[in-house]
């Protein structure tokens, strides 16, 4: 996990080195501090692990687009998910200062931040836990002499709230916090009760969740009663601090039970925490901002930052402050953790964050280009001591930033455009039509806010109802899409917290699956897999566990040892089934294998009774296990051979193995070509020759931490964790000093995996492609299909050199035939672009195809040009000087007819002319153009509609040149209205 390091900044005393905040004209504590002060409070007095920041990409959790909460990473802890052996579970008291993004999805504060001095989309959020360790009386205990005693916060500006109870839910106020807050001498008449919608936290509809308490703090003070103003929006008196008691769980029936462990979850937002030791009003006028809107002034020549809202911010020019200060400062952190502006999801808010920000920029400060990229120096500045990623990864994110302001930039151009023309076709009085605004926001990424305001400026509003109507389409659509499946897939087998705590107290042990791992080479090469012999300890269906499931019931089957691999570390589950010991003729399919806070969940449909007690024995669907083997040991080479290809600076972004393929994505500057294509499958297909050896062994985490050029671990990796490595003997590679992990393939892994590289026989890049900037995904395949693709790709290429042959050879002299050659260049390209195939090769062929259609299309027009020369010579040999022209004559193609009219008209100025060509179909093409000189008298569209109706068909076009077609059927009478119209008109 890339994260930032533990903070070691001087060590504060219990009194720090600032005086009484509130003192005006006095010393202020700068930023750094205060999160060093609220980090080593709990480290070093209250015995709390500091853990560092998780990145602001969501670590396995599909649910959230970022991190959003200094909550989320220990999510698994609260929802009793995690590895019992990983270092995460064996926590109590942890601290930490936490990246937080609140941008899109349920927590939005993107389209307030300007508008008001408090609201970010970035922000760190500062908090201590409690897993099953201390509670209310501890937590609330510390959080009160952290504030008074260390940070120096006068007690009678700060007011606390406690939940109220509700008595349609059948809870009662918290009465033992309200009384903790009493015994540490808070005043009663600053002891708040307040409803669930304030002081009752849930972590989503279902799961942990329990009654908070909140600190408040009064800016004004003097000694006035502030109490009527906690919870009222006033930004006089704001919350600084929660404080949540996990002791329930939100059941899916809304039911709430009591936790079996009780925990603590604090939060306190670092940025209004400094505003109050500054003795600020606003967060931008405290040090985490201020050198940023230095940066600003001193970037764009404007006016100084004066910290106006509203009606007072004449121009708008401190909210574009604001707006751009923030929005960098969320661009740094998140392309930093490896999102990218992009166009879905994370990667989509991204972008529009950035384009916000590029637009104040560019439209109210007037800032010249490139202003945004040149402040990532000030934002690591303030961040790059917490946060060390920041400091390492700064050139890459001003490149990011430039490259996506340069094509927004474009993009505004072009909707500018598109309104302009939408609005000039518009009828008086008008709304502007909400598929256009639609296809702008969607497809150029142009905000709406800026729609809205251009828009104003002229005078039209937009048709908002049918706009919300195309919202509501979207929104429905993507309910609708992958992601739904995803979450109702496997919902059987996540064991919830109340039976995992039942089966802990019941003594009822992990799942040994050690032998998963039990597999050997045979005589012959082949890998055999032994059995496995188990008993079944309990069943769980219906979000319970139970001793017993009748025939056709689907349960989740939990054993005392498997040797059926759970889905985990990005590699599929295994399949397989198991019988009960003396029915071998009864089998019980296993469809998934779910890992559940060390738990093995097997998902059985019961053929026939299982029973706690059972006997069965298990089988693993070898062919499955094997591919996935394969699959796994090829995505560690592949991830080798990208690393030794474009540099050591390629990290692993994420990756999935199955059966059928591996999918691997990883960053990268830019495009990979495809001579680097080449040269990884090479690098990969030496090892897979060479049959190095896999070794495999599980070794100690504090050991494992120390194997150089191993990519960084995070506290959910179990202990001990076992490493794999491809032609070097762990041993080895835990040697001290040794950099055998830089020359090889060493990683952290629990999947399964070959024991010699042979046995991939070969390795196949049939896909490559950037899913947002600065990240590539491939998706490979190995053994059999990737020698199938490039056998399918060689014949391809013979197909394509036959076509260049052909083209390149003959002279072609046939319109018809060109165009045969053309249609078969396109069907190729849809065959290339489809085909698995090595991906290299597929570039190659594109670009053969692309110039073949280039040459082809250029040909056909020379051909048609050249056709239409020779039929409107004999035409004007055959009509010498007459004023209209009307004839039929043979045509490939109503492109060659039009060539033939219009070169008519060329070489005759003053001539009318309207040409037929019959086709084999029994279908007539017509083409037409009238003399300049007998406008408007005259019309090409008539003349064409009369004689296309003449022949039951249509046609259309202008005053000037017209087409259309008919039915041969009614050829002879078009002929003839043709002349009496051209007659009547001239």
């Amino acid at each position: 996990m890339a994260a930032a390091g533990p903070l070691r900044l001087p060590l504060l005393a219990v009194r720090p080195p600032w005086p009484r905040c509130p003192r005006r004209g006095a010393a202020r504590p700068p930023a750094g501090q205060i999160r060093a002060a609220f980090l080593r409070f709990f480290e070093e007095k209250h015995g709390h692990r500091c853990l560092p920041s998780a990145p602001v990409r969501p670590r396995g959790d599909p649910t959230l687009l970022f991190v959003n909460s200094g909550m989320n990473q220990f999510k698994p802890v609260f929802l009793g998910t995690a590895h019992p052996r990983s270092e995460l579970a064996q926590q109590r008291r942890v601290v930490n200062s936490q990246k937080c993004v609140r941008a899109g999805g349920k927590h939005n504060d993107l389209e307030d931040v300007g508008r008001d001095t408090y609201h970010h989309t970035f922000f760190e959020m500062l908090g201590n836990w409690s897993f099953g360790d201390y509670f209310k009386e501890e937590a609330c205990s510390m959080a009160w002499e952290l504030l008074t005693e260390v940070y120096k916060i006068p007690k009678d500006r700060l007011y606390v709230t406690y939940f109220g109870g509700d008595s349609s839910l059948g809870l009662n106020a918290d009465e033992e916090c309200r009384d903790v807050w009493l015994s540490l001498g808070v005043p009663a008449n600053h002891v708040l009760p307040f409803p669930m919608k304030d002081n009752f936290w849930e972590m989503g509809d279902t799961g942990p969740c329990g009654p908070c308490t909140e600190i408040h703090y009064d800016h004004v003070g003097g000694g006035r009663n502030a109490s009527a103003l906690v919870n009222q929006g006033s930004p006089d008196v704001v919350e600084i601090w929660n404080l949540v008691f996990m002791q329930y769980s939100r059941e899916v029936d809304g039911n709430l039970l009591p936790l079996p462990q009780h925990h603590v979850d604090t939060g306190m937002g670092l940025e209004r925490l400094v505003t109050v030791l500054q003795n600020k009003r606003s967060n931008y006028d405290t040090d985490l901002f201020t050198p940023i809107l230095d940066a600003i002034h001193k970037g764009c020549g404007g006016p100084r930052y004066q910290g106006l809202v509203g009606n007072a911010d004449v121009g708008h020019v401190d909210m574009a402050y604001r707006v751009v200060a923030d929005h960098v400062r969320t661009l740094c952190v998140c392309i930093t953790d490896g999102i990218y502006p992009g166009l879905s999801g994370a990667e989509l808010v991204l972008r529009r964050i950035l384009r916000r920000a590029v637009r104040f920029c560019a439209e109210v400060l007037h800032a010249p280009r490139g202003l945004l990229a040149s402040l990532v120096p000030a934002v690591v500045e303030v961040l790059g001591d917490a946060y060390p990623e920041l400091k390492k990864n700064a050139d890459q994110v001003m490149d990011i930033i430039n490259e996506n302001e340069v094509a927004f930039l474009s993009s505004l151009e072009r909707g500018r455009r598109i309104i302009e023309r939408t609005v000039q076709q518009m009828k008086p009085s008008a709304d502007f039509p909400a598929e256009v605004a639609w296809s702008l926001y969607g497809n150029l990424g142009f905000p709406l806010d800026l729609i809205d305001l251009m828009l104003e400026e002229k005078g039209i509003r937009l048709d908002s109802a049918a706009f919300n109507e195309l919202v509501l389409e979207d929104a429905k659509r993507k309910a609708h899409g992958p992601q739904e499946g995803r979450q109702l897939e496997g919902t059987v087998v996540h064991l919830d917290v109340h039976s995992m705590a039942q089966l802990q107290r019941d003594n009822i042990p992990a799942t040994d699956d050690s032998p998963k791992y039990s597999y050997k080479l045979g005589q012959h090469g082949q890998y055999e897999f032994s059995p496995c012999q188990a008993t079944i300890l309990m069943l769980y269906r219906d979000q319970s566990l139970q001793k017993e499931v009748g025939a056709g019931q689907h349960c989740g089957v939990i054993l005392d040892r498997t040797n059926f691999y759970a889905e985990q570390g990005g590699q599929a589950s295994d399949r397989g089934y198991l019988i009960r010991l003396g029915q071998q003729d009864i089998l019980f399919p296993v469809e998934s294998v779910r890992l559940c806070g060390g738990y093995v969940i097997h998902e059985v449909t019961a053929v026939e009774t299982l029973r706690a007690g059972d006997q069965v024995q298990l089988f693993v669907d070898e062919v499955q296990r094997l591919a996935c083997m394969t699959n796994h040991t090829a995505t560690h080479l592949l991830n080798f051979a990208l690393r030794h290809v474009l540099g050591d600076s390629t990290e692993q972004r994420g990756s999935h193995v199955t059966a059928e393929q591996l999918r691997f994505d990883f960053n990268i500057k830019g495009p990979v070509t495809v001579e680097q294509l080449q040269q990884v499958e090479q690098v990969v297909q030496d090892v897979i020759k060479r049959n190095e050896a896999v070794y495999m062994a599980e070794v100690p985490l504090a050991l494992a931490r120390r194997v150089q050029g191993l990519r960084a671990l995070d506290e959910g990796y179990p202990d001990p964790v076992r490493i794999v490595s491809l032609g070097v003997p762990v041993e080895t590679v835990l040697t001290s000093n040794s950099q055998a992990a830089m020359q090889t393939s060493v990683e952290l892994c629990c999947g399964t995996h070959l024991l010699q590289t042979g046995a991939m026989e070969d390795l196949a890049i049939v896909s490559e492609r950037q899913l947002v900037k600065g990240i590539s995904r491939v998706i490979a395949v190995t053994g059999r299909q990737a020698k199938q693709a490039r056998e399918v790709g060689q014949c391809l290429a013979m197909e394509v050199d036959s076509v260049s042959i052909r083209m390149k050879q003959k002279r072609i002299t046939s319109v018809l035939e060109m165009q045969n050659l053309s249609k078969e260049v396109g069907q190729l390209t849809k065959v290339v672009a489809s085909t698995a195939m090595p991906q290299w090769q597929r570039r190659e062929l594109q670009s053969i195809l692309k110039s073949l259609q280039r040459t082809a299309n250029t040909t056909i027009k020379k051909l048609e040009v050249q056709q239409a020369e020779e039929k409107a010579q004999r035409l004007l040999a055959k009509h010498c000087n007459q004023p209209v022209i009307i004839d039929t004559v043979p045509a490939d193609s109503l492109s060659i007819l039009m060539k033939v009219v219009n070169q008519l008209c060329d070489k005759s100025p003053g001539t009318s002319v309207l040409l037929l060509s019959p086709q084999d179909s029994g279908e007539v093409l017509c083409a037409c153009q009238v003399s300049k000189n007998c406008l408007p008298m005259f019309s090409a569209a008539d003349w064409a509609v009369a004689v296309c109706t003449q022949m039951e068909g249509k046609a259309g076009g202008s005053p000037v040149v017209a087409k259309g077609s008919g039915n041969a059927k009614g050829m002879q009478g078009a002929l003839t209205t043709a002349l009496e119209f051209a007659q009547s008109k001239l």
